[in-house]
């Protein structure tokens, strides 16, 4: 004997205003991102690799070079937000005007938002689901008045879930991810997983970090390989991608960062900086081929 099974049926008129209104967003989502120029993503397989830290000193070097009042980072970290803490702007409100909502401008001019600045304490949590994340990361990305813009630099928490793809399926048009790694086995294990979810979104690579790459001596200048070596190399070689650069491990880093003062700013001439300034000329020659190719 057959059953039938009720199906409830969305009405035809609440069907079209829910479209109507998705349009809507997608329609000012639009209008605001044509602003950005270049939109980065910077991601990593697990926590702990310094994925901010990196994500700040890049804004920062960009800013530096020739694009200030150019630059913006969205911090998606929803749970875990401190990009504000990293650039000095912690405890900052978003300036609102008479044409919307502003980010908190940050050194060098650098343009910034991030849950942070709307949460009362830093003891406050952001208990979550999916649902909210996006709708959140999406009000960043439409409803914050970025400007024009050169670069967007969007960090995301670590993994392949919520945040990540909802910033891939937002921005279907981004110029591609940054994939940041440190060189232990483990870190190694897990880049290889964030390189597959954006190969599977069909988001362009753009390029591996290996950030805590040796320590270098400052007195003998002699590098020690705490965490291994050489496994950047052979994630290069076995999935085809390019290594943007390797950032060696400097206790300054960590130290500027609790500071809120921007690493490369602080100690312009170390290897760490020298480093940063040459990953961001290896992402400028990436974007201009791509430019040439389009």
């Amino acid at each position: 004997m057959s059953k039938e099974i009720a199906v409830e049926k969305e009405p035809d008129d609440v069907k079209a205003e829910r479209m109507a209104k998705f349009q809507m967003q997608e329609q000012r989502l639009r209008k605001t991102m044509d602003k950005v120029k270049h939109k980065i993503a910077i991601i990593s397989g697990k926590g702990g690799v310094g994925k901010s830290t990196v994500t700040a000193n890049l804004a920062v070097a960009f800013a530096r070079e020739g694009y200030e009042g150019k630059v913006g980072v969205l911090d998606a970290d929803i749970h875990g937000p401190c990009i504000p803490k990293i650039l000095g702007v912690q405890g900052e409100r978003l300036p609102v005007g008479p044409s919307g909502i502003f980010p908190v401008t940050g050194p060098i001019d650098i343009k910034i938002i991030s849950m942070a600045f709307l949460l009362q304490s830093e003891e406050v949590p952001v208990i979550w689901r999916g649902p909210l994340k996006m709708t959140a990361i999406r009000q960043f990305l439409t409803d914050i008045q970025w400007g024009n813009l050169e670069y967007l630099f969007i960090d995301l928490p670590p993994g392949t879930g919520d945040e990540p793809l909802s910033v891939m399926q937002l921005l279907p048009e981004l110029d591609g991810v940054v994939i940041v790694t440190i060189p232990s086995d483990v870190s190694q294990l897990v880049v290889k997983k964030a390189i597959t979810f954006a190969r599977h979104l069909n988001v362009p690579i753009i390029g591996v970090i290996e950030n805590m790459s040796g320590f270098i001596c400052p007195n003998c200048g002699t590098k020690t390989d705490i965490f291994s070596s050489g496994g950047v190399d052979k994630i290069s070689d076995e999935l085809r991608v390019p290594v943007l650069g390797k950032i060696p491990l400097d206790p300054k880093i960590c130290k500027n960062s609790d500071l809120g003062v921007p690493f490369i700013v602080n100690s312009p001439n170390s290897d760490s900086t020298k480093a940063f300034m040459e990953i961001v000329a290896r992402i400028e020659d990436v974007l201009k081929e791509k430019e040439g190719n389009d």
